[in-house]
């Protein structure tokens, strides 16, 4: 069949779907494979990379295209491009896209990639969230450190001492993860939360303090249930009052915060009030992850830095990962790779299969309806 890779036209979206090493293996599987002129020219791949792999440079990917792959879903003008029966692959918003109903009106076929069931052994190599949030954490530390007016290490200088800097990251998924490596590698002290205690392991194996919060024996079983299960739980007023103590505590004396915490659907958590904001040193740096989807720092505006009047800097940086496009989009075309060959079967045929579940937990729109639930 044939591939469409188009241009992505979100402002500040510099990935591409698709990259030369995925171009080759797609024809190589015996596909057609159109590149809109430009598309990977932000993230470093240029057109002629892609035409030495055998990809064919239009001015409209879309036409003649039965399977589009894309890093954020089509707006607009963009669906109307969409022919009955296409299938197209991207980051789609689900439970936010207030345009769902558009693609199935159309007759589209759309996998939302976030949907992706994660607990899957097999699904692994397919989890664009967890690649994309680990260049996040990443670049979210040296985003910091570039606004931070102090130094990250410890140093002795003839001139004297400098105290390594402070950092304490609020969320440890993925991004929390590798946002405590990177601290730690550029020298700094970390501390660490999260509302699953079983983190504690992995923030202290990576060099991080772990703020911990009493719990009872109840919450304990409680939260262990959950992370088997690969869902989060909710704990109790008092251990929720606990953990604001010491968090408040920790954020006030820190020179660098940077909270992770989304919840898929939702609008995300509230971790820092802006109390707790007015009690930090001048000069801190508080990164929001989150910013996009309402923001876990109160006072935190997307696209915007905003100083308080306590001289704290919060930044308000969206889509980090594509600050790194280059590698965000080699990591993310792999991903859309490894989805993509489930849409084959052993003779190479397309086949949706609403039965597999990795196809029908992406699914959200085919057949004219909207698959997902919401509300």
């Amino acid at each position: 069949m044939q591939i469409g890779i188009p241009t992505e036209t979100v402002v500040g979206e510099s990935r591409v779907a698709a990259t030369p090493e995925t171009v080759k293996k797609l024809i190589s599987a015996g596909h057609n494979v159109v590149i809109e002129r430009g598309a990977g020219v932000r993230a470093a791949y240029i057109d002629s990379a892609y035409e030495q792999v055998g990809a064919k440079i239009t001015d409209d990917a879309y036409t003649g295209s039965q399977l589009i792959l894309k890093v954020r879903a089509p707006k607009g003008e963009e669906i109307q491009k969409l022919a009955p029966n296409t299938t197209i692959v991207a980051m789609f918003d689900p439970y936010r896209n207030p345009e769902l109903d558009q693609f199935a009106s159309q007759q589209v076929s759309a996998f939302a990639l976030e949907l992706l069931p994660r607990t899957l052994s097999r699904a692994q190599n397919m989890d664009v969230l967890s690649s994309q949030a680990n260049l996040a954490g990443y670049k979210s530390v040296l985003l910091a450190a570039a606004e931070y007016q102090r130094m990250f290490p410890m140093l002795m200088t003839a001139a004297g001492t400098v105290k390594p800097a402070r950092v304490v990251i609020m969320g440890v998924g993925v991004a929390g993860l590798q946002a405590i490596a990177t601290a730690k590698r550029l020298g700094a002290v970390v501390e660490a939360t999260d509302l699953r205690p079983t983190a504690r392991d992995q923030v202290e194996s990576l060099g991080g303090k772990w703020l911990d919060v009493p719990m009872s024996d109840e919450e304990k079983q409680k939260a262990a249930d959950a992370a088997k299960n690969g869902y989060g739980w909710m704990p109790g007023e008092q251990y929720i009052k606990d953990q604001a103590v010491i968090v408040d505590k920790a954020v006030s004396n820190a020179d660098i915060v940077i909270t992770t915490a989304l919840l898929p659907g939702r609008d995300a958590p509230r971790l820092i009030k802006a109390e707790t904001v007015a009690k930090m040193k001048p000069g801190s740096i508080i990164l929001d992850m989150a910013v996009e989807t309402g923001g876990n720092v109160e006072g935190s505006k997307c696209g915007e830095n905003v100083v308080t009047e306590n001289g704290v800097t919060i930044l308000g940086i969206p889509n980090i990962p594509a600050t790194v496009s280059t590698e965000a989009s080699a990591l993310y075309a792999r991903n859309v790779f490894n989805f993509v060959e489930t849409l084959f079967d052993q003779d190479k045929n397309f086949k949706l299969n609403q039965e597999d579940e990795i196809q029908k937990a992406l699914l959200v729109t085919h057949g004219g309806q909207v698959l997902l639930k919401r509300g």
